[in-house]
């Protein structure tokens, strides 16, 4: 067993496999495949994913074949795990344009092709290996590997994560370049290309100040206004987001007003404030209606002028999530704090603040005594009615932070809002699972 894998065998044994992929994927990059395979293998039978512990198996057995390696870097990206597909799918793609084989796909699914058992198509390997490290949010790599391969790839999809991972990298001009070069798309690649030229023309109305403008950037790729930057860390890796919060009455607070900010700034006027079914999202839609001086009742698809108000968008049903996704004429949705490392299953038009753990000011929560002895203080349950006028009594203004932070007066959001008034909150609210090129410290 290598060296760099005793931790991980440690949690296995200890049943904790979760632990053990945190641990894997900070030493996937370091290792061979085959290396790595009889731990995946472990890892895959205790989970019970048959698939994956046939694929490492068959790989760990024959560790040079581009066609298990392949197979196993498949079956990583399908379960999650992109990071353990990359090292086998660079050893596949120099062994593919090695041997030179063509493709015996067993199925194709948007240009994804399941690999065969001893040929594998140096193309169709290339595309898994950008996909995987697009997950990985390593957007300038699988840019420098498309670009590099570029003579063997298509339109559609392979030029295409050529365009997307650009954006994702900050490379707004390549990716124009590129995308005017496309040819038209057929049905099943017609959503992505309108969510390019939409993205373009964000990025041309409003360009982003720079590399570390996270409110630009944030406006390009998901079309949404980000209310507030966060007031701690900003030198230490975080650069405007948050990673762990324990939210107060003053940030609900803090948000509505920067949404009524961004509302006034792009002239929009909405009629009704709709309540989304779960308790945070009642506390600030009750709180919003009651500042605003709008009627406030239950969220319906399809209602026009609705001003829609979520606290986690991740805490919403389902079906709701999909109704939000297509927006009815005139509808704004914000959301309180959106987890940037998970992000919701739509974008949201107004973001009050980018969070990767937030715990909401009624729910159960750490405490620090006058002995600075710490505790854990009981969840909040009075009725979201008393929980909103609990927001509405809070302060507006903002935290003073670290002292170490750029300010964010509210003149420059509504500046900024004003600038994008004419591409924002159009379209579909499509899912960016990407933090794009503004990166920030998160937990493993």
């Amino acid at each position: 067993m290598h060296p760099d894998l005793t931790k991980a065998h440690e949690l296995l044994d200890a049943g904790d496999p979760q632990g053990a992929v945190r641990e894997l994927r900070f030493r996937a990059d370091s290792l061979k495949a085959g290396e790595l395979a009889p731990t995946v293998r472990q890892l895959a039978e205790m989970v019970g994913i048959d698939e994956l512990a046939a694929a490492a198996a068959a790989l760990a057995a024959d560790p040079s074949g581009p066609g298990v390696l392949y197979a196993y870097g498949y079956a990583c990206i399908e379960h999650g795990l992109s990071e353990f597909a990359v090292p086998a799918l660079r050893q596949s793609l120099d062994g593919a344009l090695r041997e030179g084989t063509a493709p015996e796909a067993k199925r194709r699914l948007f240009g994804r092709a399941r690999p065969a058992e001893r040929a594998v198509d140096p193309r169709q390997v290339l595309l898994e290996l950008a996909v995987a490290l697009e997950d990985g949010e390593r957007h300038g790599e699988a840019v420098e590997l498309l670009q590099e391969h570029r003579d063997t790839t298509g339109d559609w999809p392979d030029r295409y994560l050529l365009v997307h991972n650009a954006l994702m990298a900050g490379r707004l001009d390549l990716a124009r370049g590129v995308f005017e070069g496309l040819s038209a798309p057929d049905d099943t690649w017609r959503p992505a290309a309108d969510r390019i030229r939409r993205t373009l023309a964000r990025a041309a109305a409003v360009p982003p100040a720079g590399p570390a403008d996270l409110r630009g950037w944030h406006h390009v790729l998901t079309g949404g206004l980000l209310a507030t930057l966060s007031p701690y860390g900003h030198d230490a890796g975080m650069a405007g987001r948050w990673a762990y919060l324990q939210d107060n009455w003053d940030n609900c607070r803090l948000g509505l007003e920067r949404l009524r900010t961004v509302l006034a700034a792009t002239g929009r006027r909405p009629a009704s404030v709709a309540l989304l079914p779960d308790r945070g999202s009642r506390v600030l839609g009750l709180a919003a209606a009651e500042l605003l001086g709008l009627p406030a009742a239950p969220y319906r698809p399809g209602t026009p002028d609705a001003l829609v108000l979520a606290y986690d968008l991740n805490e919403v049903d389902g079906e709701v999530l999909s109704a939000l996704h297509e927006r009815a004429p005139g509808e704004v949705l914000y959301e309180h704090a959106t987890c940037w490392t998970d992000t919701p299953a739509v974008s949201a038009d107004v973001c009050g603040l980018l969070v990767q753990q937030v715990v909401a000011p009624w729910e159960p929560r750490m405490a620090v005594g006058e002995d600075g002895e710490v505790t854990r203080a009981p969840a909040d349950g009075r009725p979201a009615e008393e929980l909103a006028r609990e927001v509405l009594a809070a302060s507006a203004e903002p935290d003073e932070g670290d002292g170490r932070t750029p300010p964010d007066p509210p003149e420059e959001l509504a500046r900024f809002a004003a600038r994008a008034a004419a591409t924002w909150a159009t379209g579909p609210r499509d899912r960016i699972r990407s933090s794009g090129p503004v990166r920030s410290s998160r937990f493993a």
